[in-house]
């Protein structure tokens, strides 16, 4: 993360609040019919018509081993624009809950700690405080190839969905 604040999108999961770069959102949607891929796995289970084409959503509740809980009212999509093998991909996100977009500056992050997270520390790219609060910045790049699912949302891409 550079010095300068980076404008990031809060989310909540579980209860826990997660931010991703402003500039990798391309759109927050109220749910939409998924369309669930047999035997994928329940990382990258379905796809979503995000305006005329098929995207993976993927669920970072089970790379983070949250409990995966029903839809509610607050529950988002969060379309990202992410490279995966180098080419830019569309992928919608689950959130339990979307915030705002808020200034996150080096100042308020640290790295991750070693031990005493629940998560895997690769999955996290910095921790960042506000109000009190914790914020994840998750590592969606060790999250996609550690998970060995970068294979599965690439197979779902919108240029080789079939």
């Amino acid at each position: 993360m550079s010095q300068a604040a980076i404008e990031a999108l809060t989310f909540d999961l579980q209860g826990e609040t997660f931010a991703l770069e402003a500039s990798l959102v391309r759109e927050v949607l109220d749910l939409l019919p998924e369309t669930q891929v047999p035997g994928a796995p329940s990382f990258v289970g379905a796809v979503i018509n995000f305006r005329g084409r098929i995207i993976p959503l993927v669920d970072l509740r089970v790379a983070f081993e949250m409990e995966l809980g029903a839809p509610t009212i607050d529950t988002r999509i969060v379309v990202i624009e992410h490279a995966l093998d180098g080419e830019p991909t569309l992928i919608g996100l689950r959130a339990d809950k979307v915030h705002e977009v808020t200034a996150i500056t080096h100042e308020t992050t640290e790295e991750v700690p070693r031990i005493g997270l629940r998560w895997r520390t690769d999955f996290i790219r910095r921790l960042a405080r506000r109000d009190g609060d914790l914020i994840v910045i998750p590592d969606l790049d060790q999250i996609f190839a550690a998970r060995g699912q970068t294979a599965s949302v690439t197979s779902l891409h919108p240029t080789q969905a079939r």
